[in-house]
């Protein structure tokens, strides 16, 4: 698009050089600018233009422009703000999405930069309105609507205007109430307290009682009856009856027309394909309640123009007067644009270099206009962070069929192609021990044990009470998180299971399982000494990549071999991947171009390779979306819908909800605590559904790495995401108690909680100079045994196997300590038995089983067993503890711990105790 400066206002030079907002109004037909200290106070008889500039993790500037029409703006003043969107684009670049917003009718993207609500005001500058100056307080009543963003609307102060679905905020002198319509959901209610909020700071200077009302509650409440005063007395509602602002235009049939000098006339086709449209054409498609604007990248200035007047005209029936309007750039279109055709290819190449950015740019400089920040924000560049302690301990188990088999401490970062595996993760948080458990699928590991391993993680996480994290992570697809816990990975060839030996019995396949006296081609990578990999690919000559070092052996002749993108820290790291894979054997050092011929003899002689260094899928912006479930008809299943949250935080996280946060690399399931069971259950599917949906229409690999994190339980590497309160998440109740609970006390309460006294490390050091940092993080011993003390039982026995000497620096000192004093030690039998009984209640089939498989995984059910791997006495232990919550150590025969809290028997704090301790509140004692 040729763009000259005449053709754009002046006000908008400089505009979406920095993310924010910006806004104007239309004043006499132009743009003024509104200062900051008035955005999001909107007059009715007014037009606005709001431009939104997003950073992306790219560094590239992403705008969203939206006009908004006041019910009492004139035509000619909203035909003004179409017109002027258009060239605030061409400014831009002319790769904007545009919105046409009108009053009551806001799309949730709009109402989501404005949070809590917007209330417009009556008046204007145009038409002779006057600005309402603020005089004596008015009672007023509103009208809530909305589970994620809320519309507020302004209803008659009558008793006509409640009914028994919606939230009303009446709004008196000297006290706001909240009336909850009985049929409406706790989402709602909780949302409308913020507007509540928002109406006490506004108008009332933050000084003013609040009053929450439930439809249906009896006069008896003093409040209650206050608030029926206000409508004479109280009396039945009527039913709602749907007016003409909640009526929608009817989603019919897709309707494509092109425009023409002005005027648009219908596309003949049977069905809606991107072929249909002309880079040098502008389209309209109709869709209901919603009009897309198409503009092709070769149409003028006034052709966009032209066909936005079309567009505008189109809406002016009365069946589409509250229809949005989205006008949508070539080669720039919303997900939801594309979903309305039946064919629409993954990327479309589309020059935007010569007429975008780069001449607006070059005419702005030319005005003396700083462009800096125009072309382009600052990259993000920066190594990805694991967001985890890497000091806690961990526990593997290789599945094999059924069963599962603990691993040694020695083996637990070897993993196999043809192996699926589970894993244990505890590390220190900022105020509690977390859990992570996760499952890792090889590529050639078989659908069986696949299903065994998930219904296993799903049974351990079950035991904890939903308390820890959990992850399905594919082979090839692994987290920065996952690397950092196993610190030095390795993968090999073929499998040891006994699902994966009969499946390629079965296939008559040859079996390539990594042997040490093989001829064997091993990729290395990784970032450092806690975070590397070494990865068995073929050995042939195009294995090779010259961004990467590898270590070839046969038998005791070992080579490795250094490409020429590689840096002395990569050849770093073959030196640390030999020490395991092939340890005391001397190296043959082969650089790139002048290797020996005695190593590409091993390699099946000379072939070409690649050079350009294997990139990982790159995190990309987060996306939030509310997941919501529709019942199933007869034996059908339900459906799965989600809606995304735009500009989230972490009061968009509902305890009653299920959200997904997409980062594109990989996707957090976040599940609040009032989620049913049932639906807890089916978080893993719910991912898998998500990424088989692509709802973005992003290109999303299914074998992501899925993160199911439970609200109270979340850990940094999905808080890191939000301006996170981990306070706002340990509250009780529904989403409407605690934001009342909240708003009453003028503040996020605070959960009083031992404070733990090593510091959380995301490089992976320990604070603890002396300890071996890899004996720390990757070692498991009986004798280390940390237990939560949340019952006698379990702390009795843990009792049986504690090392008095034995402590656990990164846990915080218990409150309260075993009843059991060192020196009873029960007998050998006592601790069979108890072993003995905690594991039985452990070896029954997984209940979750059923429900948490999608029903294309399932398999005929069988009973795990946890087998062993050797008699050792730290596999026998670990296996038969790997349920219990191993948390925290215990430290007996001292009237004090190291912070001088006291300690007291078991026995003295039960409520039921003939000498109960004074000094603790008896609400808060174990019942």
């Amino acid at each position: 698009m040729a763009v000259s400066m005449r053709d754009l206002d002046p006000v908008f030079q400089g505009a979406g050089q920095k993310a924010g907002i910006e806004i104007w109004r239309i004043e006499n037909f132009c743009p003024v600018p509104v200062p900051k200290s008035s955005y999001g106070k909107f007059f009715m008889g007014d037009s606005y233009l709001i431009l939104k500039t997003t950073a992306s993790k790219s560094g590239a500037f992403r705008h969203d422009i939206h006009y908004w029409l006041g019910k009492d703006t004139t035509q000619d003043e909203a035909g003004a703000a179409a017109v002027k969107t258009v060239e605030l684009d061409a400014a831009l670049g002319g790769r904007a999405v545009q919105y046409r917003e009108v009053q009551g009718h806001e799309t949730e993207k709009f109402l989501s930069y404005f949070k809590p609500c917007i209330i417009p005001q009556e008046g204007g500058v145009a038409s002779g309105f006057k600005h309402v100056q603020e005089e004596e307080h008015k009672t007023r009543l509103f009208v809530c609507r909305g589970k994620h963003v809320v519309h507020v609307k302004e209803v008659p102060f009558a008793r006509s205007s409640l009914n028994h679905d919606d939230i009303f905020i009446l709004d008196t002198k000297s006290k706001i109430f909240q009336f909850n319509g009985s049929n409406s959901s706790i989402q709602e209610r909780a949302k409308a307290l913020e507007v509540v909020q928002y109406i006490k700071d506004t108008y009332h200077d933050g000084k003013c009682e609040l009053a929450a009302i439930e439809d249906g509650k009896l006069m008896a409440d003093a409040e209650t009856g206050e608030f029926w005063g206000f409508f004479g007395g109280f009396a039945p509602l009527p039913r709602k009856t749907a007016s003409d602002e909640d009526k929608t235009v009817d989603s019919h049939t897709s309707e494509l027309l092109s425009v023409e000098k002005g005027q648009a006339e219908p596309v003949g086709a049977d069905s809606l394909t991107r072929e249909l449209l002309d880079t040098n054409k502008c389209y309209i498609l109709a869709c209901g309640s919603e009009v897309f604007v198409w503009m092709g990248r070769n149409t003028s200035l006034s052709e966009r123009k032209s066909a936005s007047g079309a567009a505008e005209e189109l809406v002016r029936g009365s069946d589409r007067s509250k229809s949005r309007i989205i006008r949508v750039i070539e080669g720039f279109e919303t997900v939801i644009f594309r979903s309305k055709f039946e064919s629409w290819p993954q990327a479309t190449n589309v020059a935007v270099t010569g007429d975008g950015r780069g001449k607006v740019a070059a005419l702005l400089q030319r005005q003396g206009v700083n462009v800096k920040g125009l072309l382009k924000a600052a990259p993000v560049k920066e190594e990805p962070q694991p967001y985890i302690d890497c000091t806690g301990n961990l526990q593997v188990w290789r599945v094999n069929g059924q069963e599962k088999v603990l691993l040694p401490a020695s083996d637990q970062s070897k993993f196999y192609s043809g192996d699926c595996y589970i894993f244990q993760y505890s590390y220190p948080g900022e105020e509690k021990e977390e859990y992570l458990i996760g499952t890792w699928f090889g590529k050639q590991s078989v659908e069986e044990e696949r299903v065994s391993a998930v219904s296993w993680a799903s049974k351990m996480v079950e035991s904890m009470k939903f308390l820890a994290a959990q992850a399905r992570i594919h082979e090839g697809s692994e987290p920065i998180q996952f690397f950092s816990i196993f610190q030095s990975f390795i993968v090999f060839k073929g499998g040891l299971s006994d699902g994966y030996k009969n499946y390629i019995a079965e296939k008559e396949i040859p079996d390539g399982t990594y042997t040490e006296d093989g001829v064997a081609l091993f990729r290395v990578q990784g970032s450092g000494p806690d975070n590397m990999q070494a990865i068995q690919v073929e050995a042939v000559a195009s294995s090779l990549n010259s961004s990467n070092c590898y270590i070839l052996h046969s038998g005791s002749t070992v080579f490795t071999w250094a490409g020429n993108l590689t840096s002395p820290d990569d050849q770093e790291l073959v030196e640390r991947q030999l020490d395991i894979i092939k340890p005391n054997l001397q190296s043959k050092p082969q650089k790139e171009g002048s290797e020996s011929e005695q190593f590409w003899e091993l390699l099946g002689g000379k072939s070409e390779y690649p050079s350009q260094k294997i990139s990982r899928e790159p995190e990309g912006d987060p996306h939030l979306f509310s997941c919501t479930f529709s019942k199933g008809i007869g034996n059908s299943p339900g459906g799965f819908k989600v809606m995304e949250i735009y500009n989230f935080t972490q009061d968009d996280l509902m305890t009653e909800d299920i959200f997904i946060l997409d980062c594109h690399s990989d996707i957090f399931v976040w599940v609040g605590q009032q989620v049913d069971t049932k639906n807890k259950l089916q978080a893993l599917t719910i991912g898998e559904k998500f990424l088989e949906q692509d709802f973005l229409l992003e290109n999303l690999s299914r074998e992501a790495p899925i993160y199911i994190v439970m609200e109270g339980s979340e850990p940094p590497f999905f808080t890191r995401f939000f301006t996170w309160d981990s306070a706002k998440s340990a509250m009780h109740g529904n989403s409407f108690q605690r934001k009342l609970t909240i708003m009453k006390t003028g503040g996020t309460p605070i959960i009083d909680k031992p404070k733990r006294r090593t510091p959380v490390s995301y490089g992976g050091r320990s604070s603890v100079p002396e300890k071996s940092q890899r004996s720390r993080s990757m070692s498991f011993s009986p004798d280390r045994v940390r237990v939560r003390g949340r019952s006698p039982a379990f702390n009795a026995l843990a009792a049986t196997f504690e090392n008095p000497n034995a402590r656990n620096l990164s846990t915080p000192p218990p409150m309260v300590r075993k009843l059991y004093p060192k020196s009873v030690t029960p007998d050998s039998a006592t601790r069979s038995a108890a072993i003995a009984a905690l594991s039985a209640t452990f070896e029954q089939p997984p209940s979750a089983r059923e429900t948490i498989i999608p029903r294309s995984l399932r398999v005929s059910p069988a009973t795990p067993k946890s087998t062993p791997e050797s008699n050792s006495k730290e596999n026998s232990v670990g296996s038969r503890l790997e349920s219990l919550t191993i948390q925290e150590d215990v430290k007996e025969g001292e009237a004090e711990d190291e912070e001088g809290l006291p300690i007291y028997p078991y026995e003295r704090l039960k409520i039921t105790s003939t000498d109960p301790v004074s000094e603790i509140d008896v609400t808060k004692r174990e019942v």
